[in-house]
């Protein structure tokens, strides 16, 4: 007799993080929605991660590969997945009890939608880098429903903000063989292009209930001053392929995707200027300027720079 599909695929791609693997693993098995399949696909960890999964064993199915990258091990983990629903779950970040079982009961009531997300609440750590324990927040007090301004048809949207966080978001199985999967070029927003690829196909379902806790770490990638900024670079290229509208006709004003992509441009130079990097930042402090003259702002803060103040991130 064959087994039984699993309802959810979660796949957690890691990379040594022994201290908080545990914790993320426990609220995967801790879901009130049941038949899932959790793979662990561990990247070349050289700390205790590999010992701690398999401390966990048979609920958890662990594949290694060489230190490759999340993309890497995402896509991986996806060739992997027998579930009819695939998560992609950061190896840090916390579930509550509930988010699995609220989100396939969206899928199974639109089946025409490709993927469900929710709220999320930031979990930053105390003064002495301890994180609050999950239960000192109270997923309980946020609205229930759907939130309807970012469901539906929201390329639109997506060309302002990444607003799905991987951690939060259910994607239905054959979305990534009509979309595709992560994209291994990129070191950086590979989520970002993944939603946009998707919101281009498929209906998108928002619940308003915060079912995630996102950790936050001093030194995360988003937090990092990069060569190429791939927000802009990737913004830039949608609009260009497929222009600023949704397929229901929503769409966002060319002025408004200037001036955010002037934002990005100007918050690239202020990382750059922050590590002590005055050529990249005035260069992209004067191409975010010119795109958005009026905020002169931008300006500014090429001769505070220079004067040596640094902003602080």
């Amino acid at each position: 007799m064959a087994a039984t599909k699993p309802t959810v695929s979660i796949v957690i791609p890691t990379y040594n993080c022994e201290a908080y693997i545990a914790e993320t693993i426990n609220s995967v098995l801790g879901q009130t929605l049941k038949n899932l399949e959790l793979i662990v696909v561990d990247d070349g960890s050289t700390d205790r991660t590999r010992e701690i999964v398999a401390s966990f064993g048979t609920s958890v199915r662990l594949l290694s590969q060489a230190n490759s990258g999340v993309c890497a091990a995402r896509n991986y983990g996806i060739r992997e997945a027998a579930g009819r629903y695939v998560c992609l779950m950061d190896h840090d970040d916390y579930w509550y009890p509930d988010k699995l079982a609220l989100q396939v009961e969206q899928m199974e009531q639109h089946p025409e939608t490709g993927l469900v997300y929710s709220s999320f609440i930031w979990w930053h750590p105390d003064e002495k880098g301890v994180f609050p324990h999950p239960d000192s927040f109270d997923p309980a007090s946020f609205p229930t429903g759907i939130d309807e301004e970012f469901s539906g048809w929201i390329y639109h949207l997506l060309l302002l903000d990444c607003w799905i966080l991987t951690s939060a978001a259910l994607i239905r199985a054959e979305v990534f063989d009509e979309c595709g999967v992560y994209n291994e070029s990129l070191p950086y927003s590979e989520d970002w292009d993944l939603w946009l690829r998707i919101s281009r196909q498929y209906r998108i379902i928002k619940l308003n209930k915060s079912l995630t806790l996102y950790r936050q770490h001093p030194k995360q990638g988003n937090r990092m001053a990069r060569d190429i900024d791939y927000r802009a670079e990737l913004l830039c290229g949608a609009a260009e392929k497929w222009g600023l509208c949704s397929r229901d006709g929503r769409c966002i004003t060319k002025s408004r995707f200037i001036q955010n992509i002037a934002y990005y441009q100007m918050e690239f130079g202020l990382r750059h200027l922050a590590s002590g990097n005055l050529k990249m930042a005035n260069h992209f402090l004067i191409r975010a300027w010119l795109k958005h003259p009026a905020k002169l702002k931008t300006l500014a803060y090429i001769p505070a720079g220079l004067l040596g103040w640094r902003p602080k991130w």
